[in-house]
């Protein structure tokens, strides 16, 4: 059997992005989104979440980029080698602040995928045990044709795969799952409704998850520090397109989520 997860993050970041979600959801393939604690607009995103049961809610853990964290991921990786940042810490509020909010997360992820570098993943693996929270992203892309994609994203990507072994290493010895696979790295904000079918013709036997960020852009989401601002509209209309739709039903995909499928073992 094939199953997606269409997962987004940013959940939190502003009140537009927050609505483009929902609508990815109610209008279309969307399935699941990690919530930022850290977001200008998290409580807007928790009534929605409320308002949205059919929504997977987890949490999208930052540690970089936002107000008091360092701006980088080298910066990041400077401060955990000076002792400078309690990763453990300022993560396990993350998840509190969430769970405060009368929020049950079913999944973790990392905002610029941060788990991938060994002390966060194993803080991040220590906090699923612990409030357990079963599923973490595995944020190693399915092979893709590289043509048309920046060389950055390339070389990050063939990067990650080094990492596989003690990734699933540590993650197993805390009984964490993830899914069999995983896309959207190297398609974040390139994309569109075409480009979406095609990958899901694509997809293999098991579970995969896509990662995504839609939502509308105001002059709210222009105002934000981020690079994806036009594109997270581009992606709302792939996500909700009759095409993508029809790709689904064509190629047998079953859309799920991560309350209702079983656990995998990780390999």
């Amino acid at each position: 059997m094939k199953q997606l997860i269409v997962n987004a993050d940013d959940f939190g970041f502003t009140r537009d992005v927050n609505e483009g979600i929902v609508l990815a959801c109610r209008e279309g393939i969307l399935t699941a989104t990690t919530l930022m604690a850290t977001g200008a607009a998290f409580e807007h995103a928790v009534e929605l979440a409320r308002q949205n049961p059919g929504l997977d809610v987890g949490v999208h853990l930052v540690l970089v980029g936002a107000k008091g964290y360092p701006p980088t991921v080298a910066r990041l990786i400077q401060a955990i080698a000076l002792r400078r940042i309690r990763i453990y810490d300022e993560l396990a509020g993350q998840i509190r602040r969430v769970l405060d909010a009368g929020l049950e997360p079913t999944h973790l992820d990392t905002h610029k995928h941060t788990h991938l570098l060994p002390p966060v993943l194993d803080a991040v693996a220590r906090l699923a045990d612990e409030f357990k929270i079963p599923w973490i992203r595995r944020p190693i892309d399915l092979p893709r044709h590289a043509a048309g994609l920046p060389w950055r994203t390339r070389l990050a990507n063939k990067s990650f795969s080094f990492v596989r072994r003690r990734f699933h290493r540590v993650l197993t010895s805390r009984g964490c799952s993830t899914t069999d696979y995983f896309a959207g790295f190297q398609m974040t904000g390139r994309y569109d409704a075409r480009e979406l079918s095609a990958l899901i013709r694509s997809l293999p036997e098991g579970v995969t998850e896509f990662m995504c960020h839609p939502g509308f852009c105001t002059e709210e989401l222009r105002s934000a520090r981020t690079r994806l601002k036009e594109s997270r509209r581009r992606e709302l209309d792939a996500l909700t397109s009759a095409e993508v739709r029809a790709a689904l039903e064509e190629s047998n995909v079953r859309l799920a989520r991560y309350r209702d499928i079983q656990r995998i073992v990780i390999k």
